[in-house]
């Protein structure tokens, strides 16, 4: 028996249409009195969702969203029914009001009645409601949206709106991971996940398990513009912990080149057309710029990239991996290599206007690049991701996931031939909407294939492959070698979460007439090599791959007899009724780690040439 529990992998194949297609709930087993696992039939083989309990009487259709987390059930359990001291329920007699709670673990939202999806209305009205929205944004917000922000800077809204950073939070990957870490752990993980994925929901102290459908449109962008231009002092290694200072769109913004420009930009209105204050009609500018040096040092990435969590377990080390490289000795920075000309290497910046206000540029400097390549792709519906304003503009998140793009809805081959009385959703009747959807779409493509190429360059400058050297070729069978060598030497490849990045070599040999005679780096059926997570590896369905080549790092943890074992998740599995994360009883600088579990590194050092074959 070990003092950790096997969490099996989440499918690798997930719809395109993450969200859409309500499943049917089939049954539920029991977490504790407040958190249920349900399991998902229809068109979803999640095993992640969270939703109410089965007692409640959810009208059908309410829990469409596979990373919804209803409300806790209306009759909470009573008091002293839990021997778990950090999840702290509502009190069953008078329930504290959302945010109120000074418990940073506090998991279970108040017992009241859960709120309804979104209902999907006809896009024909969506543009007034759009821009009612986007009004208050402008106007009210405490943090502006990215799209009030792509008015004057269409360049870096373009870049950013495909990043990584974009699709932080909306990520089914993430959110899947999250809610089954707060599950298993009694909701003592916290927002220890989620607070670096969005800052904004967090700091408008947003439930943690909300769906998407009811987040504020800030929080919905991830890593968006006030997260970096509303910071005003160095946290250093917080692991995304930082505070954003609020305001609306002509509050103050912090950049890495002071007040000169945008001081001359407000000295001439009439040239730019801008106004300072929301009670005057015409286009809104910020009222101040102050300078921010701390962006532009690679400390200011350090505060997410590197994530330790509050038993002193080491996620990432990206920044800390930085520090010891060539590349910090000779003064380059993160920024250098990721926001430069090109993805990957330090090859300098491109010059231009910071902004186009009123049509005008601005005067010409340092450009950074705001495309964060990285080697993740989204899975989600392209109405909704990449960012767009004109898609948010036309009509709601909701909305959109009912789009059929592979139906090829708004094309003329299937405009011309689908029968009239085709049931479409009603958000979608209008046949000048959906022609209008599909315009969007196919901007969206255009922007996804961007993302791909400089995925490909960030991937292509990270990885070099050496030629291979056969060593071996007689009667008794043919050897050969190849290095894999770190193309950088900023940091270990993979890195960040290197423990979720499966980096394989894919091998295969065949003799002279084209039959295959070896192979390693393929799949099973379910897309995972054959190694100790492959399930079919596992039950003895396929043989492990020994000689598997796999820069991915795993989670060990200890065994309650000794010795250690690969975990997927390594999360607590007690005696205990509730497992929590527990806060270590002695310093964690004396291993560098917890004593229950470490995680195995298989990165490729960049201080050591670097290179392994």
């Amino acid at each position: 028996m070990g003092l950790w529990g096997f969490v099996a992998p989440p499918s690798p194949v997930l719809a395109d249409n993450f969200f859409a297609d309500a499943p049917t709930v089939a049954g539920a087993r029991s977490i504790d009195s407040d958190i249920r696992v349900y399991l998902a039939q229809a068109k979803s083989d999640d095993l992640l969702l969270l939703g109410p309990a089965p007692s409640s009487s959810a009208p059908a259709g309410k829990g469409d969203d596979l990373l919804l987390m209803a409300p806790a059930p209306s009759s909470p359990a009573s008091a002293g029914k839990s021997d778990d001291l950090l999840l702290l329920g509502p009190a069953p007699s008078s329930p504290a009001p959302a945010g109120k709670g000074d418990d940073l673990l506090l998991m279970a939202p108040p017992p009241v009645t859960p709120a309804a999806v979104p209902v999907a209305t006809p896009a024909s009205k969506a543009p007034a409601e759009a821009d009612a929205e986007h009004a208050k944004v402008l106007v009210g917000s405490k943090y502006p949206s990215a799209n009030s922000c792509a008015t004057c800077h269409p360049k870096q809204y373009k870049e950013w709106s495909v990043s990584r950073h974009a699709y932080a939070q909306l990520s089914p990957i993430f959110n899947a991971m999250q809610m089954t870490i707060n599950a298993k752990t009694s909701g003592t993980n916290g927002d220890f996940c989620i607070r670096c994925h969005n800052q904004v929901g967090m700091n408008l102290q947003e439930p943690l398990s909300l769906t998407n459908l009811e987040r504020h449109p800030t929080s919905r962008e991830g890593i968006t513009c006030v997260v970096s231009h509303r910071v005003n002092k160095n946290y250093g290694k917080v692991s995304g912990r930082l505070a954003l200072r609020e305001g609306d769109l002509f509050s103050p913004i912090y950049g890495p080149s002071g007040p000169t420009e945008l001081n001359r930009v407000l000295s001439k209105p009439e040239q730019y057309r801008v106004v300072t204050s929301k009670d005057q009609p015409d286009r809104g500018i910020h009222t101040k710029a102050e300078k921010n040096f701390e962006l532009t040092k690679p400390s200011f990435c350090g505060t997410c990239h590197d994530a330790t969590l509050l038993n002193g377990f080491r996620l990432e080390e990206a920044f800390a991996e930085y520090k010891q490289s060539p590349a910090a000795e000779r003064g380059e920075t993160c920024q250098d290599c990721h926001m430069g000309k090109v993805q990957g290497v330090a090859a300098g910046y491109e010059q231009g206007p910071a902004a186009i206000v009123g049509g005008v540029p601005t005067k010409p400097r340092k450009l950074t690049d705001h495309y964060f390549a990285g080697p993740d792709y989204p899975i989600i519906h392209p109405g909704i991701f990449p960012h767009n304003v004109e898609a948010a503009g036309l009509t709601s998140m909701a909305n959109w996931l009912q789009f059929d793009v592979k139906a090829g809805w708004g094309t003329p081959e299937f405009e011309d031939k689908v029968a009239r009385d085709h049931p479409f959703p009603a958000a979608w009747k209008s046949i000048d909407d959906r022609y209008d959807a599909r315009k969007i779409i196919e901007e969206q493509f255009k922007r996804l294939e961007i993302a791909t190429k400089k995925r490909r360059q960030v991937l292509e400058n990270g990885f070099k492959l050496s030629d291979i050297r056969v060593t071996r070729n007689d009667s008794d069978g043919v050897d050969f070698e190849i290095d894999v060598i770190n193309g950088t030497d900023g940091h270990g490849v993979s890195t960040g979460f290197d423990a979720g990045r499966l980096l394989f070599l894919q091998v295969t040999v065949t003799d002279n007439e084209g039959r295959v005679v070896y192979r390693s780096g393929d799949r099973d059926p379910n897309g995972d090599v054959r190694d100790l997570h492959s399930l079919y590896v596992h039950n003895g369905e396929l043989p492990l791959d020994k000689d598997l080549f796999n820069l991915q790092s795993k989670f060990l943890v200890r065994m309650l007899r000794g010795g250690e074992r690969e975990q997927v998740l390594a999360v607590n599995t007690s005696g205990g009724v509730q497992p929590f994360v527990r806060p270590e009883a002695r310093a964690t600088t004396i291993y560098g780690r917890p004593r229950g579990a470490r995680k195995h590194k298989q990165t490729i050092e960049s201080s050591v040439g670097p290179e392994a074959s």
